[in-house]
């Protein structure tokens, strides 16, 4: 059994949770979610505490049951707080601009590159800082992948998009040529 799972999911202030056979939805402040849940998975509420529990007796159903408990405490926790991921762009002449739910790139290619999100999604930027929020936690972190897989850092220099708390490790390069040594 899953020690996460058995955990009970405290539900924030002004957040409801609705199970219609294996719809879970999610509603809260910031706007609401809805999953399908596994087979071999119940969710029982009461009093403003979620419990999952496992009802198949295979292995996978025991593999979904903390996926599923996980899943809901993050529906929780994103229509109450919200999820965010922060960017940093590293490099002269680099910029970024938001504009909506889209995001413009220009990043040292010969054309700007356009990053579309949802309309979960919002982009915000300051200087060289992208910021990226949203209530879906997959959805946040799926659309920050894609933005940082237009420029990856490089290990050179450490130019490209990085998470802002990613550390990139650097090479050393070439060595200059050796002084007196014969051409």
């Amino acid at each position: 059994m899953s020690r996460i799972g058995k955990l009970p999911i405290i539900l924030p202030q002004g957040v409801t949770l609705e199970v219609a056979g294996r719809e879970v939805k999610v509603v809260g402040p910031k706007g609401s979610l809805v999953r399908r849940l596994a087979h071999g998975i119940s969710v029982e509420v009461k009093d403003g505490v979620v419990q999952v529990q496992s009802t198949g007796k295979t292995k996978q159903d025991k593999s979904n049951f903390g996926s599923s408990r996980a899943h809901i405490a993050n529906m929780a926790k994103g229509v109450s707080e919200g999820w965010k991921k922060v960017l940093e762009l590293v490099g002269t002449g680099y910029r970024a601009e938001a504009t909506g739910n889209s995001l413009t790139l220009t990043i040292g290619y010969s054309h700007p590159v356009k990053v579309e999100g949802s309309d979960n999604i919002s982009f915000k930027v300051e200087k060289s800082i992208i910021t990226i929020e949203g209530i879906d936690k997959e959805e946040v972190g799926e659309v920050a992948a894609k933005v940082r897989a237009v420029r990856p850092p490089e290990p050179y220099k450490g130019k490209g998009i990085k998470y802002l708390d990613e550390v990139i490790r650097r090479k050393a390069g070439k060595a200059a040529k050796t002084v007196g040594a014969p051409a």
